[in-house]
This record gives structure tokens, C-alpha cells and sequence, in this order.
């Protein structure tokens, strides 16, 4: 399964760091920037949530809620949400569940090795649930990110 622009997401996203239920009607009237990302504490991936991190009330100002997602456990996104002073939450997929859902799980390639993870997207989620962009994996700049959710 895959989404696409215009598809409704379900309401229910899955559980954050904290084991909560994240759901899109948690956030009336927001459209929700959900990132998907390969790895906590990585390079890359540190620089994205930092960048939404220093530009979270921009976001929070223009109507977006953040929330990202990995299929890293709960306890990795704790002490990544600590580490980085992270103010939005992160849901823990372990299962790959919410990752094959939305596509952004499949076959990478490092250095002529294969392996399965995380294509870094991010859908942006209307107030109605309806997707209305999806930015892919080679066009985020993960010291950037914000700026690229704030384009219209």
C-alpha cells in the first residue's frame, strides 16, 4: 500500500515515545507535517528534526503540527527527544506497519550492500486528513526542512 496526493490518511497514526496513541483528530484544524525518517541519532537525521525543532513555532504559526516517525522503539526516541529538546512527538514503528503504509519502507543500497529502511518523506496532511504534498527523498534538505514544509 501507498499513499498518494489527495488519498485520506486513517485517523489513527500510531504510538509516540511516551506509548500514547497519536491520532490526526488530536490536532483539529492543523495540517500535520509527517516525516518519516531512517534513524535516530544519526547524522542526517538529527539535522532534520533539529531544523523542525528551531522552527516549531513558525510551523506551529502557519497551522502545522509535526510529527515524526521511525521504525526505531520507543526508548531510542526518548533519549533522541531528550538529547535534541525535541517538542514534538515521535511515533515508534517497529513493526514497519505505518512505514509500509504510507511506501516509505523498502530496499536501500550503502556502498553495494542491500539492506531494508526508511526512504526519508515527509506527507503533508490537511485538516481534513487528505494529502495534499509529499515531499521525497531527494528533494529533503535536512538542514532545511522547515523552510521546504513552509513552501505553498
Amino acid at each position: 500500500m501507498s499513499y498518494n496526493i489527495g488519498d485520506i490518511v486513517p485517523d489513527t497514526l500510531g504510538l509516540d515515545q511516551d506509548g500514547r496513541e497519536v491520532k490526526r483528530s488530536d490536532y483539529p484544524g492543523k495540517s500535520i507535517a509527517l516525516y518519516f525518517y531512517p534513524k535516530d541519532m544519526t547524522s542526517g537525521c538529527t539535522a532534520q528534526a533539529c531544523n523542525l525543532r528551531d522552527n516549531y513555532s513558525e510551523l506551529l504559526d502557519n497551522g502545522y503540527q509535526v510529527i515524526g516517525v521511525s521504525a526505531d522503539p520507543a526508548a531510542s526516541h526518548l533519549k533522541f527527544i531528550a538529547k535534541n529538546s525535541l517538542p514534538f512527538p515521535l511515533i515508534s514503528d517497529p513493526d514497519h506497519k505505518l512505514l509500509e503504509d504510507f511506501g516509505v519502507w523498502g530496499e536501500k543500497s550503502m556502498y553495494g550492500r542491500k539492506y531494508m529502511g526508511t526512504f526519508r518523506t515527509t506527507f503533508i496532511i490537511d485538516p481534513d486528513g487528505r494529502i495534499s504534498r509529499i515531499i521525497g527523498p531527494k528533494q529533503i534538505k535536512t538542514s532545511a526542512h522547515a523552510a521546504q514544509i513552509l513552501e505553498k
